[in-house]
């Protein structure tokens, strides 16, 4: 089914619903809806693209749809069963009605940037049980009215507004669809912006412009939000973003709806062509030049082990945990316990986990390029640009797949589905193994081996051009993996030279007259680790060379290591230095094992990379979470977004690293982990026209925190498990 004039990549089903047949397209921000009979379209990204109605010229879309229709997901109709239960349709709604009937807003209802779950204190959580009362359901809400942010706690049981705060900091909540269509408009009606299209040659059928975050580079950008528009030729790809039309930017006051500026700065910059970037399957008109890979599937005959109670409590194993996706941080793991090997307590680890925020500065120093410096989670949001991930391709045979309910700009609630998944995974990996040979006195050889099988929760923003892979990867040992894959498009530059040898290119030729810019990506994690409880210990431990003082061996030297509990905040403020190696432990002082060591996990960093950024440039001002890859902080329920509240053209003063400047206690505290998973990105051929997901990780590991190998006795596999499937025509 196409709706276009021509190809397009983009998904198109057809699906009955209660009011009718309903289209779904999927696009790289959001699920839209239409109805049958009124089909209207709407694009909308605060990254990707945006082609708006135009009474001048021909576009692809004859409207814009205010309310899309989205499907109600029966688990998000009902009523809430935990403490961290994301908002309910009817709470959303419940919500809806009383901010428009609260006095400020009667003549006008603001435009929602966020309205989630205010979370109930931790205490309450920690003390509720299944079958008690839930504590109060509150809703946070961002909003924007009146050109100021208002901040504000919809109590749903009292139905009334308990708090309402007025520009609590000095950057802006996420932009909108209206922000998005301001700006466009203001661009397309813009006649020097028109001229300089035709000059280009561009047609205006064939024109895609994004409006990318446009960062904060000093007092002229004060008073007042801006965008900067920059657009694409679409003609012969589906690739738009790898045809940028380079040295046009445009500069949006967005509250005006007024051009500010427009940099037209290399108009005889070539268009980049359109050949061999369409990267779709059915686009391929080449064989591939290797050895065809037959279909291999992971069975599970008797279905899969894990359950979901409620729609977000996971159970696997010796696993239960809470799971649910957040309009801004994505996937949110909460609550993450583990039975012990040896009494069956559940015993806590982890009272909740998320990316908190995802920064991307780009190496171009050009007036066109300098400002692309991203703030993905608070400022276009990692569940708002979650798509449904793809069965079979994203997610295994027996996945479980999990929707997200969010809202609108006016406060309406739409589901995004399937946006996570849950399944087992098994590699061929060993969990453990020792083999023993008859020399040593036994009569037989013996080789014990266990099968490593973990469960994976997983979600892939696509945030543009760039997708996001967020795996939480849970092991039956007690650790826990966190992996970032990054895949998806460059970011390219379009130049007229085809050598890598001129002093203005910031990064790589990867095609025809294509730069691909040198960028980074870094992901900082809040981790508020509760092991066997929220009291915990912070614990550096230096791996120490000594020399040998002793004369009666050859040795000259060795490591020794020493352990120091940290009890302030800029003490655990950690740099890594592959030399001068650390651990580093979260313990509980007042639980011991059984031979008197404290029960504890520790952090164990992987690959990883560092800013390299001036501490004054000013996109790492606002990034300052990333100057450090750990950081120990106190608990506080207001510190959970290491770059602010508030993010867009945010200035840095409400960040990670000012809190923990603050210098706080933390031995013996409630204390929250935060790690940066870092990303240094010189792009080259193979990047072209979309990039092979390359990943790193980093893990949560037990430390004496079970008395012995929690899966000794873990049952191995034997022939008569799995039935075996044959070829038959194997050589």
């Amino acid at each position: 089914l196409s709706i276009f004039n021509k190809p397009s990549p983009r998904l198109v089903c057809l699906r009955e619903s209660s009011n009718g047949f309903l289209f779904t397209l999927s696009l790289d921000f959001l699920l839209l809806h239409c109805c049958f009979s009124s089909c209207k379209f709407i694009v909308f990204s605060s990254k990707t693209y945006f082609q708006p109605t135009s009474k001048t010229r021909k576009t692809k879309f004859d409207s814009i749809l205010e309310t899309p229709i989205f499907k109600v997901n029966n688990t998000f109709d009902s009523s809430p069963s935990h403490p961290l239960d994301p908002l309910t349709i009817q709470e959303i709604n419940k919500a809806q009605i009383i901010i428009s009937s609260y006095k400020p807003f009667l003549g006008s209802f603001p435009s929602i940037r966020s309205l989630s779950l205010d979370e109930p204190e931790k205490i309450q959580v920690l003390n509720w049980k299944y079958g008690n009362p839930l504590p109060p359901r509150r809703a946070l809400v961002i909003a924007w009215a009146n050109d100021q942010v208002h901040l504000l706690i919809v109590d749903l049981n009292l139905g009334q507004i308990i708090s309402h705060v007025q520009n609590p900091g000095s950057g802006y909540p996420p932009i909108s669809i209206d922000d998005v269509r301001v700006a466009i408009r203001a661009t397309l009606s813009n006649e020097e912006f028109n001229k300089s299209i035709v000059a280009r040659g561009v047609n205006f059928s064939d024109l895609v412009c994004t409006t990318p975050s446009s960062g904060w580079f000093g007092p002229e950008e004060e008073g007042k939000r801006i965008m900067k528009v920059r657009c694409y030729s679409s003609q012969g790809t589906p690739s738009f973003y790898m045809r940028p039309i380079e040295g046009l930017i445009v500069i949006v006051d967005i509250d005006k709806g007024e051009v500010i500026k427009i940099l037209d700065t290399s108009p005889k910059i070539p268009i980049p062509y359109g050949e061999n970037t369409d990267y779709r399957y059915t686009s391929q008109d080449m064989p591939p030049q290797m050895e065809p890979l037959n279909p291999i599937s992971i069975e599970q005959p008797k279905g899969p082990s894990f359950t979901i109670e409620n729609g977000h409590n996971v159970k696997w194993a010796n696993w239960d945990f809470h799971l649910k996706a957040d309009q801004r941080a994505g996937i949110v793991i909460s609550r993450a316990r583990i039975r012990d090997s040896e009494t069956g307590e559940p015993r806590s680890v982890m009272y909740k986990g998320f990316a908190s925020e995802l920064f991307v500065p780009y190496m171009d120093i050009d007036e066109n390029w300098y400002f692309r410096s991203y703030m993905d989670a608070g400022e276009f949001g990692l569940g708002a640009t979650a798509m449904s991930l793809v069965p079979l391709n994203d997610c295994p045979r027996y996945s479980y797949f999990m929707d997200g309910l969010f809202v609108t700009a006016d406060g309406k609630p739409f589901v995004q589905p399937n946006i996570i998944c849950v399944f087992e995974r098994y590699a061929g990996d060993i969990s453990w193994r020792h083999s023993d040979l008859p020399i040593h006195g036994f009569e037989e050889r013996i080789r014990e081996s266990r099968p490593k099988v973990t469960l994976v929760a997983r979600m892939a923003a696509s945030v543009g051009n760039y997708d996001y892979i967020f795996d939480w990867e849970f092991q039956t040992d007690g650790l826990i993996r966190v992996t970032v894959g990054l895949s998806g498009m460059l970011m390219v530059k379009g130049t007229p030279q085809n050598s890598t040898n001129e002093d203005d290119i910031f990064g790589a030729l990867v095609s025809e007259n294509v730069i691909g810019v040198a960028h980074d990506h870094f992901i900082t994690f809040h981790l508020d680790m509760d092991i066997d409880g929220p009291i915990n210990s912070f614990v550096k431990v230096d791996l120490v060379k000594e020399e040998n003082p002793s004369t009666k061996t050859p040795r000259k030297s060795y490591w020794k290591a020493k352990r120091q509990v940290i009890e302030k905040e800029k003490d655990a403020q950690i740099k890594l230095k592959l030399y001068e190696p650390s651990e580093f432990h979260f313990i509980n002082p007042l639980r011991k094992s059984r031979i008197g060591n404290p029960t504890g996990y520790k952090i164990v960093p992987k690959g990883n990379a560092a800013s390299l950024l001036d501490l004054d440039d000013p996109p790492q001002v606002r990034s300052a979470f990333t100057n450090n890859q750990i950081w120990v902080t106190p608990y506080n329920k207001f510190e959970q977004w290491a770059g602010g509240l508030l993010v867009y053209q945010s200035k840095g003063e409400d960040t990670l690293a000012v809190w923990s400047n603050r210098n706080r206690e933390i031995k013996e505290k409630d204390i929250v982990l935060w790690y940066t998973l870092g990303f240094h990105h010189v792009p080259c051929q193979e990047d072209f026209p979309v990039m092979p997901t390359v990943t790193s990780t980093f893990d949560l590991k037990p430390l004496n925190f079970f008395e012995r190998n929690p899966i000794l006795r873990a049952r191995p596999n034997f022939d008569e498990d799995l039935p075996v499937c044959r070829s038959t025509n194997l050589n």
